[in-house]
């Protein structure tokens, strides 16, 4: 930030002396557009990182608005959209940015997350075939993996994991990602391995936690796996591999977890005592 308030002063200093060699004015006010471009590209990126979404929306709104054929702006706008929760809007967004004459693969890669969030898959996988295959990045090929499931062509979705993985510093989100492909497959000991992965790389992943839990459930291990938990998941954990049980018919194992995860939870676990009742109430009746 701090040289841009440079290069901001010496774009001024340069339009100061460009004044006195042309009184019409034309190089200040060139100048200082170009002010407003550096100080406009750094709140565009803060707007994108740091800032509440839904207050960059309204600023990406406006400034696209104001500049109706800068890219960037509504590439702002789409992506904030989706920070926001909006994803229906973004796609509308991203359909006029991919419809710009300077559109990027990236452009069309973040297009067809949008799709795939507003579970549109088909539009999504033919967004992604027009992305030439030299582009590899690992949002694209998470966002292939993914069709890939959804296609259940298991071969071309483990490629494309695997790929993934080896595209990223931070490969949690995807391995828990295949990690629940697998789980779908039935395919549970494979599924265990790849959420413990997972955690190994993010230990705040609960997500992982609760997917490994229903692993172990459904190979009948109703033990909770040595991973970092506070008591809150503990208890969490406990109510999932509680629900495990019951689904596959073992009634008092189940009871048992539910008991041990309602003493376990620092404060009322309704949601438990709420699973507790209802078995009680079913097997009295």
């Amino acid at each position: 930030m701090r040289h841009s308030i440079h290069l901001a002063m010496g774009l001024i200093g340069l339009a100061a002396l460009s004044a006195c060699d042309k009184p019409d004015g034309d190089a200040v006010d060139r100048a200082f557009q170009d002010v407003n471009v550096v100080d406009e590209n750094n709140l565009g990126d803060i707007m994108l990182t740091v800032a509440d979404p839904n207050e960059a929306v309204s600023y990406f709104k406006r400034t696209s608005t104001e500049q109706p054929d800068r890219i960037d702006l509504r590439r702002g706008l789409a992506r904030s959209l989706v920070r926001a929760g909006r994803e229906t809007e973004a796609v509308g967004v991203w359909q006029k940015v991919v419809a710009h004459p300077e559109v990027t693969d990236q452009d069309r890669v973040d297009y067809a997350d949008a799709l795939i969030r507003t579970d549109q898959w088909e539009k999504a996988a033919e967004t992604l075939d027009a992305v030439p295959p030299t582009f590899e990045t690992y949002k694209r090929y998470r966002l292939e993996a993914m069709i890939a499931d959804t296609e259940k062509n298991w071969e071309k979705a483990d490629s494309f994991y695997q790929t993934a993985v080896g595209l990223t510093t931070r490969p949690a989100g995807v391995m828990n990602n295949w990690g629940y492909s697998k789980l779908t497959r039935g395919d549970y000991a494979e599924a265990e391995r790849l959420f413990i992965d997972a955690i190994e790389h993010d230990r705040d992943l609960f997500t992982a936690k609760n997917n490994l839990v229903l692993a172990r459930g459904a190979q009948q291990n109703y033990t909770l796996p040595v991973v970092p938990m506070d008591q809150v998941e503990r208890a969490q954990l406990l109510h999932t591999l509680a629900l495990s049980a019951l689904k596959q018919g073992n009634l008092e194992i189940g009871k048992g977890l539910l008991n041990e995860a309602i003493e376990t939870h620092p404060q009322h676990f309704e949601t438990a005592v709420r699973s507790l009742r209802a078995l009680e109430n079913n097997v009295v009746n």
